[in-house]
């Protein structure tokens, strides 16, 4: 369940939704994702790893909304707003709740138009084949896209949202701050990235779903690889980049190191890349759009800026809703939530990043992960 968000905070959710569900002509609206379920119940369980059981909420035109989910999740969305909970006996391959499901739309929008979320980084959490079998029992009812109504919704944080976020970013300064005590020339990198999940959790962090990161001489090739146990050396940029979760919400920043003293490309390197976020910072006030803070950023390193998206919303999930790209007109809302993160190539075919979090204010944006300086910290001594 929801560890600190009011019921309030979700009727709201419901309300917005319904209130664009008229506008669309929409019976009902269907959604089958973590996030999505989660955004409008407060149902939170890491139960969803397991990929063997479907899980379903519908929100009606009016009134509250209804679950339809397997029978060892009724306790805990009992302890959610959610008074509606319909189950079976899941798994049950011949019919994983999909009559159910299906009786439960015809009483709720009877011959209506039923919303599912279909856009660019939704998902389908259900067997294809299942959704198939829905579609064909559904009578008159029709699925249609909710053409970015969830999305939408989702991208404009309350006030109780950013704080929860706020708290996790800080969590990871505090677990940033202390890696100094666990990186040093000699040690793996996989020792790095374990310990590093493990002061996370001592700060504080419910879980660390995501670290990527890498070490290499003057730079590094990418940023996803998993870690190997090859050591730090002298002269490696050491980048971590933390997706912790904090009572279901996530923070996503990074911080470079240089092991031992950093060359003059990589000092440079490092203090261009804060000049790049912070001119994203600048850029990232209500009405611009998403292009506009790439321009912003790109500008400061100019032809040096590695191809990619420079950040992406945040919140619920590591990276949701737009991306911040050249051609990305998603406009800039109070309330939104987002990650700068300008991307430098350095020599030999490597790059450097930096990655930042804020939230779009009515006076401008504001900081949400500790801003980092233009020096780049250096991990000295052996361990």
């Amino acid at each position: 369940m929801s560890l600190s968000l009011p019921a309030s905070e979700f009727r709201n959710r419901v309300a917005r939704a319904q209130t664009r569900m008229a506008g669309l002509d929409l019976g009902a609206l269907l959604v089958t994702s973590e996030a999505d379920l989660r955004y409008f119940s407060g149902f939170l369980t890491r139960f969803w790893e397991s990929p063997s059981r479907p899980w379903f909420l519908i929100v009606p035109a009016s009134g509250d909304p209804v679950a339809v989910i397997p029978a060892i999740g009724e306790a805990l969305m009992q302890r959610t707003w959610v008074r509606d909970i319909r189950c079976w006996p899941a798994p049950r391959p011949s019919d994983d709740g999909i009559s159910m499901l299906a009786d439960t739309l015809s009483e709720l929008a009877p011959g209506g138009r039923i919303g599912m979320p279909m856009g660019p980084g939704t998902q389908l959490r259900m067997p294809l084949a299942d959704y198939f079998t829905l579609r064909s029992v559904l009578g008159g009812m029709s699925i249609v896209p909710d053409q970015g109504l969830v999305q939408d919704l989702r991208a404009v944080k309350s006030p109780a949202e950013i704080a929860l976020i706020r708290q996790a970013c800080a969590i990871g300064g505090r677990a940033f701050d202390r890696v100094p005590q666990i990186a040093a020339a000699g040690v793996g990198l996989d020792r790095v990235f374990r310990d590093f999940q493990r002061l996370c959790l001592e700060e504080g962090a419910d879980w660390v779903p995501y670290l990527a990161g890498a070490s290499d001489q003057g730079g590094y090739a990418d940023v996803i690889s998993p870690a190997t146990s090859a050591p730090l050396r002298a002269g490696d940029v050491l980048m971590l980049d933390t997706g912790l979760v904090h009572e279901g919400y996530f923070c996503d920043f990074d911080r470079n190191y240089s092991v031992g003293q950093p060359s003059q490309e990589v000092r440079d390197a490092h203090a261009r890349l804060i000049d790049a976020t912070a001119a994203g910072f600048s850029a990232a006030r209500a009405g611009a759009k998403a292009c506009d803070l790439h321009a912003a950023m790109s500008a400061v390193p100019g032809a040096r800026t590695a191809p990619g998206r420079l950040g992406h919303g945040l919140g619920m999930q590591l990276t949701e809703g737009f991306s911040i790209l050249p051609d990305d007109i998603s406009e800039m809302q109070v309330g939104m939530v987002l990650t700068l993160e300008p991307c430098i190539a350095m020599t030999d075919g490597r790059i450097m990043v930096h990655e930042e979090n804020i939230v779009i204010g009515s006076d401008g944006p504001d900081w949400l992960s500790p801003p980092a300086g233009p020096d780049i910290p250096i991990l000295e001594g052996i361990l």
